[in-house]
């Protein structure tokens, strides 16, 4: 399906899921032409903003922070810690466990993700000012937390 644009039906442009959906094309197109050069994917992005926010965590924990399926979540790791970017040991209270840590190098792979991904923001709210692009953020983020407790 082609962008939406300003002749799309009017009872259309009202809906805000509609206008979600919309939003999110050019969002996932300008990540993802991002990211192509990086060798890295949004699970990446998604386990190292996660470990540098909540410190050492569980690959389950991981799994429901960033809601990347659990059958996924070892592949993820294991393609991280290939990478020098975090590291997995048993969790010394719970064998049955892993931890996984980001590294150093991890955090600045981190940092240039970001400085990447800041600019993708740009590009995408470029038609908002500061102070709407946060209220933007505010309000999607009550309806993400809403329907994440259902």
């Amino acid at each position: 399906m082609a962008s939406a644009d300003r002749s799309a039906p009017a009872r259309l442009r009202t809906k805000p899921s509609w206008l979600i959906n919309q939003a999110a094309l050019p969002a996932n197109r300008l990540v993802n032409e991002a990211l192509a050069g990086t060798e890295m994917r949004r699970y990446h992005y998604a386990l190292l903003a996660a470990l540098d926010d909540v410190g050492p965590a569980s690959q389950a924990d991981l799994s429901r922070g960033t809601t990347i399926d659990r059958s996924d979540m070892v592949a993820a790791v294991n393609d991280l810690v290939e990478r020098g970017l975090v590291e997995r040991t048993v969790d010394p209270t719970d064998r049955r466990r892993n931890v996984v840590t980001i590294t150093s190098a991890g955090r600045r792979q981190l940092g240039k993700l970001d400085r990447l991904l800041g600019k993708v923001q740009d590009e995408l709210l470029a038609a908002l000012s500061a102070g709407e692009r946060r209220q933007l953020v505010d309000l999607l983020s009550r309806v993400v937390d809403h329907h994440a407790k259902t």
